[in-house]
């Protein structure tokens, strides 16, 4: 239930593909304009959907203009591909964003999912488990060089050598880190890293078994499950359909 600390806050997501950019740029500007509380892209290399030959705008890129572009609602994507980039650079452009934005980033995360995205481009696609360890130790390292005067990092892929990262985020120690998750060792991971963890729309059943979950998995880290945030995707319906 909403909260005074945590009150119900409603927000747009856009990606940022199919349409010229001055398309895009008007429709953040519209939705920061409106008074939603905050505005998302995506992150991914190819378009998805049925022409994944439409053109598509990188999301980091795009988000930075869109720091400059609005001017009150929070912003983010929905979400960074942790595969795309080593977590000191990714660790580095965020703080990048938050600055742009005075401190109105909102950071989500994800592991990875579009395999024919890795297969176009020749990027690394490991197994499930592996990709989930890789976000595991992503996360720790970026919160590391978010606090830091110098990180010391060393996981199976990641490794930081009293690395320096100046200057720290405007968001204090962190933006806010979103995740979205659903299997055992996801739920964990969001339970020890996510101020938010985000779902998507399905059957009702379904969305209370997982905020359970959620907080058996907040339980056995010994976190606070009411201090992890709740969020939920809804798609917009045509009038043929029913939320």
């Amino acid at each position: 239930m909403p909260s005074p600390r945590n009150p119900l806050r409603y927000g747009l997501k856009f990606s940022q593909q199919a349409h010229p950019i001055d398309v895009h740029i008007d429709v953040w500007r519209i939705g920061d304009q409106a008074g939603f509380d905050h505005i998302w892209g995506f992150d991914h290399l190819v378009a998805l959907g049925p022409s994944p030959a439409a053109p598509i705008f990188d999301g980091w890129t795009f988000l930075g203009a869109m720091a400059a572009i609005t001017k009150r609602a929070r912003i983010g994507l929905n979400v960074t591909g942790n595969l795309y980039r080593h977590p000191g650079l990714l660790a580095k452009i965020a703080v990048t964003v938050d600055h742009l934005s005075n401190g109105r980033l909102e950071f989500g995360i994800g592991t990875g999912w579009n395999d024919p995205e890795f297969t176009q481009f020749g990027l690394p696609f490991p197994s499930a488990g592996d990709r989930v360890t890789m976000l595991d130790e992503s996360l720790t390292a970026m919160k590391l060089l978010w606090s830091e005067p110098r990180s010391t990092f060393r996981g199976r892929f990641y490794e930081l050598k009293d690395a320096i990262a100046e200057p720290k985020p405007v968001q204090r120690p962190h933006p806010p880190i979103w995740i979205g998750s659903k299997g055992e060792r996801m739920l964990r991971l969001t339970a020890r890293h996510a101020d938010v963890w985000h779902s998507n729309a399905g059957p009702f059943e379904e969305s209370v078994a997982l905020n359970k979950a959620l907080d058996a998995a907040a339980s056995q880290v010994g976190r606070d499950a009411a201090s992890i945030r709740r969020s939920i995707s809804l798609r917009f319906s045509t009038p043929d359909e029913t939320l």
